[in-house]
């Protein structure tokens, strides 16, 4: 017996009815032959771990752009955090904690230089439109490596529906989407406070009351009625007056941080590079690297943009317009 196929019994002997065994995979677009020790979401975790874009992340930014000092998240932090979230949840509820993982590790592979400002202006330029959740898709089946990572189909559904109204098809994806709405509502608070956007004692005090005046706790308080919420159950669920208190606050985050705050006083610069950088491509698709295929030239450059970090797309951006003689040496 496998080292591999040891892991799935465990599987079978300890987790929930309700949980997603790794045996029971739909698979892959392209088989592949079973690993001796790890299961196939473990495979998956490690793909997404090792690829280029996962590394990026480290450079791209969460909700400050460009901040001064070290201590605020960037996407990669963000992505580790909702991760460790989504980790004690499955353990909690006794679901697949490797698919959770790779899941979280996967949600944001397609997210801009710039945060959501990025976003917000290649959606408007690019004809077809441009979510990161779906560009996390393209990555992982079509950009990194040339070709993708070829992973399980369903850590590619708990990708693509981690955001949004729409719904994962297993409870470990479920998870995510508030795995992912936990940590950043309470790490862009943490940074809003840091930054000198925010005072503790502007936070509502009715949520606060609810969730808890420390980072830690309103973390923990989510958490708990997360799992007291769905532990047993085929649905992932958060009690009623906890979920109400943490919307109220995402609501008051998006008022007062996330629209028109000093957070966000960099965003029109970080638009405007974007813009110039993607019109300048179009009009100059040789500048492209050698390894993209031009046949379509939008798809091609939003590909490219989108796959920069904060500080490329400066480079970029100074190497292109600015003259060399100005440029700080």
């Amino acid at each position: 017996m496998s080292l591999r196929e040891m892991t799935e019994q465990r599987e079978e002997q300890f987790m929930s009815k309700y949980a997603t065994l790794s045996k029971n995979t739909r698979g892959r677009a392209v088989p592949l032959p079973l690993d001796y020790i790890r299961t196939e979401f473990q495979r998956d975790r490690d793909r997404i771990i090792h690829s280029k874009a996962f590394r990026r992340l480290k450079h791209k930014t969460q909700v400050f752009i460009t901040p001064e000092g070290d201590h605020y998240r960037t996407r990669l932090t963000h992505t580790l955090e909702v991760a460790q979230i989504a980790r004690t949840i499955a353990r909690a509820l006794c679901l697949n904690e490797d698919l959770v993982e790779a899941m979280a590790l996967g949600h944001d592979l397609g997210h801009t230089p710039f945060g959501h400002a990025g976003e917000d202006i290649l959606n408007q330029i690019c004809p077809y439109g441009f979510k990161h959740y779906e560009q996390s898709i393209r990555i992982v089946d079509v950009l990194e490596g040339g070709t993708g990572i070829n992973l399980t189909w369903e850590v590619r559904d708990g990708i693509a529906n981690h955001t949004g109204d729409s719904l994962a098809s297993t409870l470990e994806g479920q998870i995510i989407k508030y795995a992912d709405r936990i940590a950043y509502i309470n790490h862009d608070i943490d940074d809003a406070i840091r930054g000198g956007v925010l005072a503790t004692s502007d936070l509502p005090h009715a949520c606060i009351d609810v969730l808890g005046a420390e980072h830690s706790q309103r973390i923990n308080t989510m958490i708990l009625s997360l799992v007291r919420g769905s532990f047993d159950k085929p649905e992932i669920t958060m009690e009623a007056d906890i979920k109400s208190a943490m919307m109220e606050l995402r609501t008051f985050m998006q008022k007062n941080v996330y629209i028109g705050s000093a957070a966000k006083g960099e965003e029109a610069k970080a638009k405007g590079i974007i813009e110039r950088l993607y019109e300048y491509f179009v009009a100059n698709p040789d500048e492209l690297p050698k390894d993209i295929d031009h046949l379509d030239i939008h798809r091609n450059v939003c590909d490219y943009i989108a796959g920069m970090t904060d500080r490329y797309a400066i480079y970029r951006y100074s190497n292109i317009f600015v003259p060399h003689s100005w440029q700080v040496m």
